[in-house]
C-alpha cells in the first residue's frame, strides 16, 4: 500500500489500558510492532507515547520517534514496552488541552489507541473536542493559526486490549487468549492434585463485569459449575450446586471444579465471593475443598501465538484505516469477527458495551448474553448443554421416535494423525449425544478399526470425564482410508446397528467420508448421516478455515522459535533455519512466522526459486549490518522437493560467511503432541456439540418407516469455520474446491496474510488493498433486544 507522493501523514502510536479503570498493561507489543512498522512502510512518521495518556499530557521526552529497530525482539514480551499509566489529568479539559498542544507541535494528527472501553471513550472525547481545543490554544497564543490549520482534524482508530474480552463488537480482544493460557496452566495443575486427594476446587478468575474468561475456562476444563456476571444463578442455587457436585462424585469422578468470575453474584445476593461457595461445599457436602484466586498472574507471561497474530493483523488494519480516514469518517475500532478483520464505529461498540451493564443491572440477563455477541452466546449455550444433565434425564422429543424404533446409535471415530483437541471433541460429542437420548459408540483405530469390528460398548457420561485436557487420541487413530475395507465396514455398521457417524480427523477423514458417500450406491448400510470434524495440525481440510489442533501446534512452534532465538542472546550474529510440519499446506510456517517475527517463510503454495532465495539471503545480510543480530527462516516440510531444508541451510551458511552463522532445527512430531490450548479445547467442544445437534436433526429427517435412510448430498457434511461462523457443507460439493494430489484446499484464506509477514520483515512489496475493509455497524446487525425495562 504505497501512498501518493503528495500525501504525507504523521502517525501517533499511543497505548493505554483502561486508563480510567486499571493500571495493568496486557500483551500489546505485537500490535505496537505492527503499527510502527506498517506506519513506517507507508511513509509516515511514527511516534511512541510512553506512559499512556500521562505521557500525552506531559509531552517532552515521553513522545519519541519510533524506528524499525526499536520494535525488534518484542513479540515474545508480555505487557507493553512503552508503558501504561492511569491519568487523572486527561480527564480534565485542561489536561486534554496540554495533550493537544503536544500533538500540534509535533504535527501529529493521527492517533492509534490500544486499550479498553475507558481508553477508547477518552480518545473519542478528545477527538470530539479537538476543534475547540485548537481554538483555545490559538487564543492563548500557544500555537499559531497556521499550526491550527495544518492540524484541523484528528483521526482516531482504536484496537481493543483487554483480557476480560468485555468490549462488544469483537469476538476476541488482544490479551484474552494469553490470559486463558495462564488460567488453563493453573487449572491443569490443580486438577492433578485434586484428583489425587479427591478434592473440590473453587477458582476465581478475572472478570469484574464480564464472564468470558470464566465461561471459556469452564468449557475448556469441563467444570461442574460456573458463576458469571451475565447470568447469575436462580434462587435456590445452593441446592442445585450441591446436587450437581454429588452426581459428579456418584458417577465415579474424584474431583469437582467450580469456576467463579470475580464479578459474579447470585440473584438473591447470597453469593458475593468465592468464600461463600467454599463454605457451602465444605459444610453441606463435607468435601475437602480448596479455593484459589488467580489474580494478576492472568495478565502476565508470554503472549500466545493467537494474540501475536491478532495484534499484528489489528495493527496493520489500524494503520490502513488511519491512512484512508477523512474528516467525515467516524472514530473506528478494528475488530475480529470469525477470522475477518472488520472496522466498527467506536462509539457504537462503547454504547453496546454499556447496554450490557444496564441490562445486568435491570435483571435482563438473557439480553445481556445476547448483547455480548454470538461468540459469547454460543459459548454459554454449549456450556448449558454440557453441564445441565442428570441421570433422570429422559429422551427428548427431538429424538426420532415411533413404533418399532427403539434406540439411536451414533459411532465416533478418529482418523489420520493424532492432534491436540481430538479428545475434547469426542467428549463434547458423546455428552451432547447422551443428552439427546442417543447411544454413543466408540470406534477404535479409525476406519481400519471399524472394518475390524473394534467397536466398544457405548460411552457413558463418566467415561469421557477429563478428556478435554488430554492431547493425542484416546480412541486411537490411523491414516488408513476405508476404500479397501468398504464391505467389512458396511457389515459392521449393520452388525452394531449404527445410525450416524462422527468422523474427527484430518484430510484422511475428509477423503474417507467421501469414499463412504460414493459407496452408498453399492452398500445401503452406508446411507446414514455422516459428519466430518476437521482435526489436524496441518489445517488443510477443505470446508474449514481452522482445524482442531492447529492452534496447539502453532503455539508449540512459536514457543520453540522464541527459545531458539533466545539461545543466541549474547552471541555473534546468527540465523536459524526451522522446518515445520504441514505436508503441502503452509499454514503453520506462515502463521508461526507472523507470531515469531520470521524474516521469511517458504511454503508450497507460493512458488520460489533461486532468485527468491538470493534476494532473501541478501536481505538477511543487510539486516545483520544493523543492531539486530538474529534472523529466523521457516520452511514448510514439503515446500519444494529440490530446495530442501539442508539446501537452504547450506546456502545461507555459505553466503553468510563473515557476516553471520547458521543453525538448523527440524521440529518434527513435537508439533503434534502436548496439552491442547484453550482455543483448541473450546473450538473442539463447540464443534463436537454442534455436530451431534446437526446429526440429531438429520436423523429426524431421514427416519422413514422404522429405519434410517440418508442418501442426499446434505446428509454427509464437513462442519467447518468459514469466515464468521460454523457451517455444514456437503462433502460431495467440496470436491471441486480440493487439490487431492497435494491434500490441500484450492483456496486458503490465510494466504492473504503473507504480505503482512513480508512487510513486517522489511521487504519492499506492494500490499494489495483491492478488497477494502468497509465500516460496519454493530447495533443494526444485532438481534433486537429490549433496551429499556
Amino acid at each position: 500500500y504505497i501512498l501518493p507522493e503528495e500525501r504525507s501523514h504523521t502517525l501517533l502510536h499511543y497505548t493505554n489500558t483502561h486508563h480510567l479503570i486499571s493500571l495493568n498493561p496486557i500483551r500489546m507489543n505485537a500490535a505496537v510492532r505492527a503499527t510502527v512498522r506498517v506506519g513506517l512502510y507507508t511513509g509516515a512518521k511514527v511516534f511512541f507515547i510512553h506512559e499512556g495518556y500521562q505521557g500525552l499530557v506531559d509531552g517532552g521526552d515521553c513522545i519519541r520517534p519510533a524506528t524499525w529497530e526499536s520494535v525488534s525482539m518484542m513479540l515474545q514480551l508480555g505487557g507493553t514496552v512503552i508503558g501504561s499509566a492511569r491519568c487523572k489529568d486527561f480527564q480534565t479539559r485542561e489536561g486534554r488541552m496540554k495533550a493537544a498542544y503536544n500533538l500540534v507541535k509535533r504535527g501529529i494528527t493521527n492517533l492509534c489507541v490500544i486499550g479498553g472501553d475507558g481508553s477508547l471513550t477518552g480518545a473519542n472525547q478528545f477527538r470530539t473536542e479537538w476543534s475547540d481545543l485548537l481554538v483555545n490554544l490559538v487564543s492563548k497564543g500557544k500555537i499559531s493559526a497556521d499550526e491550527a490549520k495544518n492540524a484541523s482534524h484528528l483521526n482516531i482508530v482504536g484496537m481493543v486490549g483487554s483480557i476480560d474480552n468485555d468490549f462488544c463488537g469483537t469476538d476476541m480482544t488482544i490479551g484474552t487468549d494469553s490470559a486463558l493460557h495462564r488460567i488453563m496452566e493453573v487449572v491443569d495443575s490443580i486438577t492433578t492434585t485434586a484428583q489425587s486427594h479427591q478434592r473440590a476446587f473453587i477458582l476465581e478468575v478475572m472478570g469484574r463485569h464480564c464472564g468470558y474468561l470464566a465461561l471459556v475456562t469452564a468449557l475448556a476444563c469441563g467444570a461442574d459449575w460456573v458463576f458469571i456476571p451475565e447470568m447469575p444463578p436462580e434462587d435456590g442455587w445452593e441446592e442445585h450446586l450441591c446436587r450437581r457436585l454429588m452426581e459428579t462424585r456418584n458417577r465415579g469422578s474424584r474431583l469437582n471444579v467450580i469456576i467463579v468470575a470475580e464479578g459474579a453474584m447470585a440473584r438473591d445476593d447470597t453469593l458475593n465471593s468465592i468464600f461463600v461457595a467454599l463454605q457451602l461445599v465444605t459444610k453441606r457436602l463435607g468435601y475437602d475443598t480448596r479455593s484459589t484466586i488467580l489474580g494478576h498472574v492472568q495478565r502476565g507471561g508470554t503472549p500466545s501465538a493467537f494474540d501475536r497474530i491478532l495484534g499484528s493483523r489489528m495493527g496493520v488494519e489500524a494503520v490502513m484505516a488511519l491512512m484512508e480516514a477523512t474528516p467525515d469518517t467516524p472514530a473506528c475500532v478494528v475488530s475480529l469477527s470469525g477470522n475477518q478483520a472488520v472496522r466498527l464505529p467506536l462509539m457504537e461498540c462503547v454504547q453496546v458495551t454499556k447496554d450490557v451493564t444496564i441490562a445486568m443491572k435491570e435483571g435482563r440477563f438473557e439480553d445481556a448474553v445476547k448483547l455480548r455477541g454470538k461468540s459469547f452466546e454460543n459459548n454459554w449455550n454449549t456450556y448449558k448443554l454440557l453441564a445441565h444433565f442428570t441421570h433422570s434425564y429422559t429422551k427428548p422429543q427431538s429424538a426420532p421416535q415411533s413404533p418399532g424404533f427403539i434406540n439411536i446409535n451414533v459411532a465416533v471415530l478418529n482418523v489420520g494423525a493424532p492432534c491436540a483437541g481430538m479428545n475434547a471433541a469426542v467428549r463434547a460429542a458423546v455428552r451432547i449425544g447422551i443428552t439427546q437420548g442417543h447411544n454413543m459408540l466408540a470406534v477404535h483405530d479409525g476406519f481400519e478399526g471399524l472394518a475390524q469390528g473394534k467397536v466398544s460398548e457405548q460411552f457413558t457420561w463418566t467415561s469421557v470425564g477429563g478428556w478435554t485436557g488430554k492431547g493425542g487420541s484416546n480412541l486411537g487413530t490411523k491414516r488408513v482410508l476405508p476404500a479397501k475395507y468398504m464391505e467389512e465396514i458396511s457389515l459392521n455398521i449393520a452388525k452394531y446397528n449404527i445410525h450416524g457417524l462422527i468422523v474427527i480427523g484430518g484430510f484422511e477423514a475428509f477423503s474417507g467420508g467421501l469414499d463412504l458417500v460414493h459407496a452408498r450406491e453399492k452398500y445401503e448400510e452406508l446411507c446414514i448421516p455422516i459428519v466430518v470434524i476437521p482435526a489436524t495440525v496441518s489445517n488443510n481440510v477443505p470446508g474449514s478455515d481452522f482445524s482442531i489442533g492447529a492452534d496447539t501446534a502453532l503455539n508449540t512452534i512459536t514457543m520453540t522459535c522464541d527459545r531458539i532465538k533466545q539461545s543466541a542472546a549474547g552471541t555473534k550474529r546468527r540465523v536459524f533455519i526451522i522446518e515445520t510440519m504441514g505436508g503441502y499446506c503452509g499454514y503453520l510456517a506462515t502463521m508461526s512466522g507472523l507470531a515469531a517475527g520470521a524474516d521469511a517463510a517458504y511454503i508450497f503454495e507460493e512458488k520460489f526459486g533461486i532468485r527468491d532465495l538470493e534476494t532473501n539471503v541478501e536481505h538477511i545480510v543487510q539486516k545483520m549490518k544493523t543492531t539486530v543480530k538474529r534472523g529466523l527462516i521457516l520452511r514448510n516440510e514439503n515446500s519444494n522437493a529440490n530446495y530442501t531444508t539442508d539446501f537452504i541451510f547450506n546456502l545461507y551458511s555459505e553466503e553468510g560467511k563473515g557476516v553471520f552463522d547458521c543453525r538448523k532445527n527440524v521440529l518434527g512430531h513435537m508439533q503434534q503432541g502436548g496439552t491442547p490450548t484453550p482455543f483448541d479445547r473450546n473450538f473442539a467442544t463447540k464443534m463436537g456439540a454442534k455436530s451431534v445437534l446437526w446429526l440429531t436433526e438429520k436423523l429426524k429427517e431421514c427416519y422413514r418407516h422404522g429405519r434410517i435412510f440418508a442418501n442426499t448430498p446434505d446428509s454427509a457434511c464437513v462442519l467447518g469455520m468459514r469466515k464468521r461462523g460454523l457451517v455444514f457443507q456437503p462433502l460431495d460439493e467440496l470436491k471441486e474446491e480440493t487439490d487431492f494430489d497435494h491434500r490441500i484446499p484450492k483456496t486458503q484464506w490465510w494466504l492473504k496474510l503473507r504480505p503482512i509477514l513480508k512487510i513486517l520483515a522489511k521487504y519492499k512489496i506492494n500490499l494489495d488493498t483491492s478488497e477494502a475493509v468497509l465500516m460496519e455497524h454493530i447495533i443494526s446487525k444485532r438481534a433486537p433486544v429490549t433496551l429499556v425495562k
